[in-house]
């Protein structure tokens, strides 16, 4: 049976809701997502590490639980918060349900919440820490335990452990993938374009990949700050002299960018959901992207080596970098995004292009 738990943020507001899920309390960076589909994409995407994570859609669970659409095998946020949960799923894929699979996976849900309200607030103020607890007799040490709150370690908590290499039944290219919390699409995406995928470790270094032979260095996307990542970012310097065709997604852009001497920043409330518009400076199209980022490459930064290619259709933050010296672009948005919009799946088949 649910019962009553309460979601308390750092600036002392507390909503009271319900819980589901695990029953355990949590602190966490509150940030929200606007997608309307793919929850358990957004459950199972290691970017969301040390995040408590709202989704603005009222109704989630509809079609329960489909273990072939998850991003990792186990989910990385501390906590779900959504309005309504559904308790009865409906579709014939369905293996399960959510409640169930929060449990399983040791993640506190919060429902019959109001998350208009809750995401007004994050909009308006900025992302900020909160804690998700069954009591509210003790809010001063709650207060401090939220406010000395921070996410630290990210891609070391979310990458491989050991390399795993996936084959095509094509094997045209041989493409690593660097491991920063990778979502498992990208792997997918390519292996259906013909690549024998090496997935490593994030802390591989430069001779180890080289030892591998590759066609191409894919650099995925992951969790936090991106320039906490010093050792990583020094070794992709190291192998963007080698000139190796290289694509970057999200983190991966953002830590490409690092290694050429540019600056990132933390933007207000992130981009996070399946409706980002990016604009191509090239040709002026607007796609719709699917997103999920708190951080981004700030514009003026960049080297001579490099051009912004794409920017966010709203605030015009950069989403997309090409390197005029050498084999390599990035962009901030999902290209191999499920679910959500595949409107530029078309930079996986520029990066095989890229390698041929």
């Amino acid at each position: 049976m649910e019962s009553r738990a309460y979601l308390i943020l750092e600036n002392g507001k507390v909503f009271e809701g319900k819980s589901f899920g695990a029953k355990k309390e949590t602190t966490g960076e509150l940030v929200f997502t606007t997608a309307m589909t793919g929850y358990l994409e957004t459950l199972t995407d290691p970017s969301y590490f040390g995040q408590v994570v709202i989704q603005t859609f009222p109704l989630i669970g509809n079609y329960g639980v489909i273990p072939s659409d998850f991003e990792s095998k186990q989910p990385a946020l501390k906590a779900y918060i959504v309005r309504n949960w559904c308790q009865e799923p409906s579709n014939f894929r369905c293996e399960g349900v959510l409640d169930t699979f929060l449990k399983d996976t040791g993640v506190p849900g919060l429902c019959d919440i109001d998350t208009r309200s809750l995401t007004r607030i994050v909009r308006e103020y900025g992302v900020m820490n909160c804690k998700l607890t069954y009591s509210l007799d003790n809010l001063e040490k709650d207060l401090q335990e939220i406010k000395a709150y921070r996410v630290k370690d990210a891609v070391k908590s979310v990458t491989c452990e050991n390399s795993q290499t996936f084959q095509s039944e094509r094997g045209k290219k041989k493409v690593v993938l660097m491991d920063f919390g990778a979502k498992e699409n990208i792997c997918r995406e390519l292996v259906k374009r013909g690549c024998d995928v090496t997935v490593v470790p994030a802390n591989t270094k430069k001779d180890e990949i080289l030892a591998l032979n590759p066609d191409g260095i894919m650099l995925s996307n992951g969790p936090g700050d991106p320039t906490e990542n010093t050792e990583i970012i020094d070794e992709i310097k190291k192998l963007c002299e080698c000139k190796i065709p290289t694509f970057g997604i999200c983190l991966g852009h953002q830590l490409l960018a690092l290694s050429q001497g540019a600056t990132t920043e933390k933007l207000h409330y992130g981009h996070r959901g399946a409706n980002q518009p990016a604009k191509d400076m090239g040709t002026g199209r607007i796609y719709i992207t699917s997103q999920n980022h708190g951080y981004a490459v700030v514009n003026d930064s960049l080297p001579n080596n490099a051009k912004v290619s794409f920017v966010n259709g709203n605030d015009g933050t950069c989403e997309g970098v090409t390197y005029c010296d050498m084999p390599a672009f990035s962009v901030q948005f999902h290209p191999e995004a499920c679910g959500g919009p595949q409107d530029t799946a078309f930079l996986f088949d520029r990066f095989i292009s890229m390698m041929e």
